[in-house]
């Protein structure tokens, strides 16, 4: 059914920020490489377009699934985007999502608009500064920025680094894991 309106209406699209860890390792994020222009070729956070009749949560499991295997994780809303200039293409808001996964129970996989999907070190990344990241198209460098942050201030808080581990883990383990997030030696703190 065609909708007329008075005013132009923007779209509205969903970005997802998947952290993941394995035991030991480091914290990583998944980026896709795009397929599609804008930004063929670049790397980019797992998202799309919200259809008319899903709800924003649902586009958000959707996408991830569709662009990289990755289903039934812990899912959780961060900000909404709605800079005027985010994409060339059009007016596009998007609400943005932070995953968190274990590496080892999630493989990834790209398909859909994604010619690629991989795991990035943050740490690695970090070190080298904004201008070594690989080049993220739209502003998935601004809301990878502002999700790391949210990680960082809702650990110390909320449980949640038991979503990136195992279902048995050591408490080494979680010390290790809360130190990659964290950025510093807990035993010197």
């Amino acid at each position: 059914m065609p909708y007329t309106y008075d005013y132009p209406r923007p779209a509205l699209a969903v970005d997802c920020v998947v952290f993941g860890y394995q035991a030991n390792a480091a914290l990583k994020l998944l980026l896709i490489r795009r397929r599609l222009p804008p930004y063929q070729g670049q790397w980019a956070l797992p998202g799309g377009f919200v259809r008319i009749d899903e709800s924003v949560d649902a586009a958000a499991e959707r996408e991830l699934k569709e662009e990289t295997g990755v289903a039934d994780v812990f899912l959780e809303q961060l900000y909404t985007f709605g800079a005027i200039e985010r994409d060339s293409r059009d007016r596009i808001v998007t609400v943005a999502y932070y995953a968190l996964i274990n590496l080892s129970a999630y493989p990834v996989q790209a398909a859909s608009d994604a010619a690629a999907a991989q795991w990035f070190e943050v740490a690695h990344l970090q070190a080298l500064g904004p201008a070594s990241w690989p080049v993220l198209g739209f502003d998935h460098a601004e809301i990878v920025a502002c999700a790391l942050a949210r990680l960082r201030a809702k650990i110390r808080y909320e449980p949640i680094g038991f979503e990136l581990l195992p279902q048995v883990f050591t408490l080494t383990q979680l010390q290790k894991l809360y130190e990659q997030i964290l950025e510093c030696d807990l035993e010197q703190t």
